[in-house]
């Protein structure tokens, strides 16, 4: 079975390639982002979350995405001010990617086969959430109405803390 670590990557936001091989042995929250969204306040929750724990191994990684309600219009430059300006995110954050149809990024396309979720593995929406445990194995899908304060048992849990 391949992991989350093994032969994926992405873009960073300010255009760097990144392997999730980077983040083996961590405690992973990958999520697709919106600045434009009803759930984008769960900016500040998943910072507090990823200062709170990073020291204990937590990483969380943003995906901007424009695939729902057009949320996501804006270029890098747009989405950094809104992610460190207006939320203080201070975790990895890349470029704008698709959770969904033909032209899915690897990391999601790899996340929703071994975390279905909806029929067909599609993502509902902005602030989709996946949990990956140290060993690269993904945990826990969560809703994009679950706030990042009710992911925190599962996320200690996957830290042991």
């Amino acid at each position: 079975m391949i992991t989350f670590h093994q032969r994926l990557t992405a873009t960073s936001l300010r255009g760097k390639l990144i392997s999730m091989g980077d983040y083996a042995g961590k405690v992973v929250l990958v999520v697709n982002t919106a600045s434009h969204c009803r759930f984008t306040p769960q900016y500040a929750g998943l910072e507090a979350l990823y200062r709170k724990y990073a020291a204990q191994g937590l990483v969380v990684l943003g995906f901007p995405c424009n695939q729902f309600g057009k949320q996501e219009p804006g270029g890098v430059d747009e989405i950094a001010q809104t992610c460190h300006i207006n939320y203080g995110v201070s975790f990895p954050m890349f470029e704008k990617v698709k959770v969904n149809g033909s032209a899915t990024h690897p990391v999601f396309r790899y996340l929703k086969d071994e975390l279905p979720g909806l029929p067909g593995g599609w993502i509902k929406w902005n602030f989709t959430k996946f949990l990956i445990g140290r060993d690269g194995k993904p945990l826990r899908r969560f809703a994009p109405i679950t706030t990042p304060e009710k992911m925190e048992a599962a996320i200690l849990a996957a830290l042991e803390l």
